[in-house]
């Protein structure tokens, strides 16, 4: 541990944070830097000194009406008043491309066997046109030929253009830290739109949270593809859709190596010294057939991470200011297998099995936690997944997908039997106070049925997220915690809370969570279309059975050209409790687990004055009588425009309302004026999970989509809006639990810009690059006093007349960018590519700004108005690939 000796030279540390930046850069890091940019400006003045090709590229992708990848189909590319033709198929994930194809009228023919043949209509002129999307009617259904689509605006529900949808290609291409996929897109997502329990991420139509799939087995990502759809629980735009690889009949794979070094990163402002990290990710996939035939395939993935990283303890100690690194290693194994067959031509199955291990040390250290707070855990988790597919009939298709999951994991404190100690926004020391193991037993379906006929597209089913259940052992907090105001309130021994948990931490639960819903896509005309639906939720637990949710949506084309598209939706989205809040309400039932809460105890024995802990009261956590599922409501109106054959614009105008949201309530809280004696004294700490919160959002959103000049293509997104609550989720508790009305203000995560950017820069064959931009205002932070002086056991008292979020942080700017080359080794024919290898370098936060994190609004802390925190300072990542 290392610090200053005296707590007055916080502000002198904080007002050289600046120079420290600067003069941390070594002359080393000044050359490195100086020579990227040199290289770069060469190749761009090379890239930008090229002439315009002289053909262009012709690609796209083939689906079914399910929106199910089509391998294997015929592709033919005609030119109008030519003989000639090119012939390709649609590898494992459904993609075709010409390449070399002069300017003129061409026609695309996609033929499989079972469906019917599709027509498509295309112009090519100064540039290559979007990749197009074909969809191939079952045989016997009704036909739709594509003519000119690269010039119109669809109006089926599921073809709006203020979808964020990303393919390989396009993640390749963009910079992502550490593989993580889901990781990076979540910024994209409407935090107002995301549920209780975080961003709902579905893997191959299964709800997955917390889900992370390696990047060289993902086929495709989507955010708000068809945002009022009956078939999910959440809205588009706080959901992400991942499609992975499927196995293909051809041999084919890829590895990826990817590392990052200390010394190729920048220093964080809050760290005395760079931190001694390095990352380094080893993941790929092989596929190919099974057996003689093609009707059997294959894909093995595997995902090995090792990170040796450091967490950034950043704290005010009596001894001083504590500004240390800490090692946080973590080891991550992952292991799939899959097996797809072709059982006839109507019917395929897949099986996929998945294992995966992780370790975590010194866990839970960095910010005002100290180094002895550390935790150590160790996971495991094996999965099964069976999708089953079947044409039942011309008009029908049938899709059956079961996961069956067995997760285990333990957390247990470095140092167990050691009193925890919270000085709060100041330090956390003692011991971590955590030893905790769980298991569960998951299981999870989807039974989907889709029917297309006329102008109908019919499609109903039924989700089952969770049938789980769960064992508990939680030893968590049996050695206790003390909480001090301050810093003087610790030197002179006075604390003003002791919690201890006692008892029986032993539990098996059963959560259970159901969803059915149908849906209608009706074609009313050309050029209008309605989209239909209504979805049923139910959990167990809660006794709210009438969760009925309906959804409609339209788009219209009032231009005969139908290059503009009004389109607009509504829809009504349930919530869930999740597991934490089902867990807290069974165990702390004042029987099972007790919690032992003692207002201004001694220290460090907290019955200084005698008696026993045995004999003071059990705080319990229950259910509010009236508790129901939260719901929102949800409408947007906006309009589409089809700038290019390349270039779309939407602008939309989105309402979100939060009703009966969840939030906590210690309804045992001493009651004002006088805030002495609880009303029950038989009673600790009553916490009530109540459904009786709020919030109203309002955004307006403008996106960009498509080759915006000769060198840029990619995504622009602008929001501005506001979003208010008076509460911060299901675990947040008021500062007075009798007056709730200073509760309503600035929603937490509340900012009024916010900007991102995503694309590549394709000026020349050595000038490939991938860009990430975000920026965002500000968010809101509380006023608090420190002080408990209300007695309910939370030190968030705030000052009179001061609302909640009344503060406001500085806004956040990172530029990531990342370049790319690959390399064929060889040549199979003009339009196939042989094996390739791959070298990459992606700078994360390339101008190395700092954006301050973690501002203290606690008028007791020694940090009080200042940050505490920064989000990483640059970093760099390099990759190599090999591909075949």
């Amino acid at each position: 541990m290392s610090g200053f000796s005296k707590p007055t030279q916080i502000e002198t540390l904080f007002s050289n944070i600046k120079e420290w930046i600067e003069a941390g850069r070594t002359n080393l890091f000044k050359f490195r830097l100086a020579g990227c940019l040199g290289l770069a400006l060469i190749a761009a003045a090379a890239g930008l000194g090229q002439t315009p090709p002289d053909s262009f590229e012709v690609s796209g992708i083939v689906l079914d009406p399910s929106n199910a990848v089509i391998a294997g189909a015929r592709v033919v590319l005609r030119r109008e008043g030519v003989r000639s033709e090119k012939i390709t198929t649609t590898d494992q994930e459904g993609r075709f491309r010409f390449g070399r194809v002069a300017s003129g009228d061409y026609e695309i023919e996609a033929q499989k066997e079972g469906f019917k043949p599709s027509i498509t209509r295309l112009k090519v002129g100064a540039k290559s046109p979007a990749p197009l999307r074909i969809i191939l009617p079952i045989a016997d259904l009704r036909e739709e030929m594509a003519v000119d689509r690269s010039n119109q605006t669809s109006t089926n529900p599921d073809e709006n253009l203020d979808v964020i949808k990303l393919d390989r290609e396009a993640l390749k291409n963009l910079p992502v830290l550490g593989n993580d996929v889901i990781g990076s897109l979540a910024n994209l997502l409407d935090a107002s739109s995301v549920g209780s329990g975080g961003p709902t991420v579905i893997v191959d139509g299964l709800e997955r949270p917390g889900k992370k799939v390696p990047a060289s087995q993902i086929q495709e990502v989507r955010i708000n593809q068809n945002p009022y759809s009956a078939e999910f629980s959440r809205p588009g735009r706080g959901r992400i859709e991942v499609i992975t690889r499927p196995g293909s009949p051809a041999w084919n794979g890829e590895f990826n190596f990817i590392f990052r070094d200390h010394r190729l990163d920048a220093r964080n402002a809050f760290a005395r010294e760079r931190p001694d990290e390095q990352r380094r990710i080893y993941e790929g996939i092989l596929s190919g057939p099974i057996g003689n035939g093609n009707k059997t395939s294959f894909l093995f993935g595997f995902d090995r991470e090792e990170e040796d990283l450091q967490a950034i303890v950043f704290a005010q100690t009596p001894d001083g200011t504590v500004a240390e690194n800490v090692a946080n290693p973590s080891r991550d194994t992952e292991f799939s297998f899959r097996f797809n067959h072709e059982v006839s031509k109507k019917t395929t199955l897949s099986i996929r099995f998945e294992v995966a291990f992780d370790s975590t040390g010194n866990g839970g250290v960095g910010g005002f936690n100290l180094r002895e707070v550390a935790t150590d855990s160790t996971g495991r988790d094996q999965d099964i997944y069976f999708t089953h597919r079947r044409i039942i009939s011309p008009h029908l298709i049938n899709e059956f997908t079961l996961l069956a999951e067995h997760d285990r994991g333990s957390t247990r404190s470095a140092r167990p039997g050691i009193s925890r100690i919270i000085v709060l926004d100041a330090f956390t020391g003692g011991g971590g106070q955590t030893d905790r193991r769980a298991t569960e037993y998951l299981l999870q379906l989807n039974e989907i049925l889709s029917w297309n006929k006329g102008k109908h597209f019919v499609k109903s089913g039924l989700n089952i997220p969770a049938i789980s259940r769960r064992t508990l052992s939680d030893r968590t907090n049996f050695g206790g915690t003390f909480s001090f105001s301050t810093l003087a309130d610790y030197l002179n021994n006075r604390p003003f809370l002791f919690s201890i948990n006692q008892g029986d931490g032993d539990l098996i639960f059963w959560q259970k969570e159901l969803g059915l819903f149908v849906l209608d896509n009706i074609l009313v005309r050309p050029n209008f279309s309605i989209g239909a639906g209504l979805r049923y939720d139910r959990q167990n637990h809660l006794g709210d059975n009438n969760n009925l949710a309906p959804r409609l949506s339209f788009a219209f084309a009032p231009d005969k050209k139908r290059k503009t598209v009004l389109r607009g939706g509504a829809g009504i989205f349930y919530d869930r409790t999740g597991s934490g809040a089902i867990s807290d309400r069974l165990r702390f039932d004042g029987q099972r687990l007790r919690q032992v809460t003692i207002t201004d105890p001694g220290y460090p024995d907290p019955l200084s004055s005698g008696g026993m802990l045995s004999a003071e009261p059990g705080s319990i956590v229950r259910f509010a009588p009236d508790i129901r599922s939260p719901y929102m409501l949800q409408f947007s109106l906006g309009i589409e425009r089809q700038l290019t054959g390349s270039l779309t614009a939407t602008a939309n105008y989105i309402n979100t309302r939060g009703i009966k949201l969840f939030r906590s309530r210690n309804t045992n809280a001493p009651p004002p004026p006088l805030y002495i004696a609880r009303p029950d004294t038989t009673i600790g700490v009553l916490r009530q999970i109540e459904s009786s919160a709020r919030s109203q959002a309002h955004a307006l959103e403008f996106i960009l989509r498509g080759r915006m000049s000769r060198f840029f293509n990619g995504t622009i997104q602008y929001n501005l809006g506001r979003a208010y609550n008076n509460a911060s989720g299901i675990n947040s508790l008021p500062a007075d639990n009798y007056d709730l009305t200073g509760e309503w203000s600035r929603a937490e995560f509340d900012e009024r810009h916010r900007f991102n950017l995503l694309g590549t820069i394709e000026a020349g064959e050595w000038f490939n690059l991938g860009l990430t931009l975000s920026l965002a205002s500000g968010r809101p932070y509380s006023l608090t006093t420190g002080r408990d002086r209300n007695r309910d056991a939370v030190a968030s008292d705030r000052p009179a007349g001061v609302r909640r979020n009344s503060l406001q942080g500085p806004g956040r700017a990172t530029l990531n960018v990342g370049w790319a080359k690959e390399f064929q080794l060889k040549k199979s024919g003009e339009e196939d590519e042989g094996p390739a290898i791959t070298i990459g370098v992606d700078a994360f936060n390339v101008l190395n700004r700092t954006n301050y994190a973690g501002f203290v609004g606690n008028l007791s802390s020694p940090f009080f108005g200042l940050p505490v925190a920064a989000r990483p300072a640059r970093r760099m990542q390099l990759t190599l690939g090999f591909e075949f």
